[in-house]
């Protein structure tokens, strides 16, 4: 006989291992964080209403993402382009006397080593508009760099060339045009040869102004700097040159055969001033297609669930030249992988992500979670001051009670 007592007035009921499956959905908004700790909304950490018990997965169910993107950013270091004029027109070769066109020419000659540095401003762009602004920035530098000699140097009627220089839109050689049909920039002078100096990017520093350019842990071959977006590589890009007389007017010059490149001109795009006499262009093709898009995938984590794995860049390295191993990775990277199926400026929706994050047991409890969105790259994701949301689904085991009920109809 036990010297315990076994009697008790509340048995222990067993464990029948009976369970409801129930889905919850918990709604989350980028404005609800704390600003103080995060001012960012592309990584915050924020509480859940209640403690969520039992989970056996969770799931990405919908999401909504403003596509408000900077695809060129000085962040993201591509939006600098370097080149150099490496004859420059000589107006006293052609016979022509001219004191502003001599005035460029000793200008320019006197640089013949600069290497000329644009910066595009930030932001989205088409292509047409793209090769717009590079036209406008290749030559503004240009413009620039005139006008500040002009205003310093003592020079005969000054102010009547400055004048003349000013109302003919200072230097206008340079042009770049864009291929509707070929999906490729042309770049041209219509008087100077020039080089597109692709392989000295990487040598300007990385801070332009006073903020920082972004430094990726990543190597990347594809998106390297401005050049490689436009369609060329690291390799310095010459031009070809057409020279022009009257009889040879129309076969020479670069043209778009399939239409007018603007209205009236039959598809030719650089012309030579008339002011000039018998000029030679100077023209170069980008060897690729432009390239304007942004990323086309957000990577979502949040710390605890994340269940994809990631591959990385292969790296150029003693190692890898010398052997043939497989590219690296990244076990539990992320959480979901969110495509961007539009451009700036819009929103898109989008709902049931495919990856979700099993628990086995299931989760305890999950009462926080801490969520960051950033791209493969891992650079992060810049909303900016546009807010967005995402819905997650926990798919919860609730423990059930065996009841017997006897039913008595009267």
């Amino acid at each position: 006989m036990s010297r315990f007592n076994t009697s008790s007035t509340h048995p222990i009921i067993p464990n029948l291992e009976n369970y409801m499956y129930e889905k919850k959905y918990i709604s989350i908004h980028s404005e609800d964080r704390n600003y103080t700790r995060f001012p960012e909304s592309n990584e915050f950490e924020i509480e859940l209403p209640q403690d969520y018990c039992n989970v056996q997965s969770v799931k990405l169910s919908q999401w909504a993402f403003p596509a408000n993107y900077d695809v060129f950013s000085l962040y993201n270091n591509n939006i600098l382009m370097t080149f150099k004029i490496t004859n420059p027109y000589n107006p006293i070769e052609h016979e022509l006397s001219d004191p502003l066109l001599e005035i460029i020419f000793s200008v320019l000659e006197q640089n013949i080593n600069t290497e000329y540095a644009i910066v595009i401003e930030e932001g989205f762009y088409t292509p047409h508009q793209m090769a717009t602004e590079l036209t406008n920035k290749m030559n503004a530098v240009i413009t620039k760099l005139v006008l500040n000699y002009l205003n310093e140097q003592p020079i005969p009627n000054k102010v009547a060339i400055i004048q003349q220089f000013i109302e003919q839109g200072g230097y206008n050689q340079f042009v770049v045009a864009y291929n509707l049909v070929g999906q490729k920039l042309w770049f041209g002078n219509k008087s100077s040869n020039f080089v597109l100096t692709n392989s000295e990017i990487n040598k300007i520093t990385n801070t332009i102004g006073t903020i920082q350019c972004q430094k990726s842990n990543l190597p990347n071959f594809s998106r390297w700097g401005l050049p490689a977006f436009l369609g060329f590589t690291r390799c310095d890009a010459e031009t070809i040159s057409a020279s022009i007389t009257e009889d040879n007017l129309l076969t020479q010059l670069p043209r778009f055969y399939y239409g007018d490149y603007k209205s009236g001109d039959n598809g030719y795009w650089l012309i030579p001033d008339p002011e000039y006499k018998t000029p030679t262009v100077y023209y170069l093709e980008a060897p690729k297609k432009i390239n304007l898009m942004g990323d086309a995938y957000i990577y979502m984590e949040i710390f605890g669930m994340n269940n994809i794995d990631e591959t990385e860049p292969w790296s150029v390295s003693s190692y890898t030249l010398q052997t043939n191993p497989g590219t690296n990775g990244i076990v539990n990277s992320s959480f979901a992988k969110v495509a961007v199926p539009t451009t700036p400026i819009s929103q898109w929706f989008d709902l049931e992500s495919p990856s979700y994050k099993w628990y086995n047991p299931p989760a305890e409890r999950i009462r926080k979670i801490r969520v960051k969105l950033r791209y493969h790259d891992n650079s992060p994701v810049r909303f900016g001051d546009f807010d967005f949301s995402f819905t997650l689904e926990f798919n919860i085991l609730n423990p059930q009670f065996v009841e017997t009920k006897n039913v008595f109809h009267l």
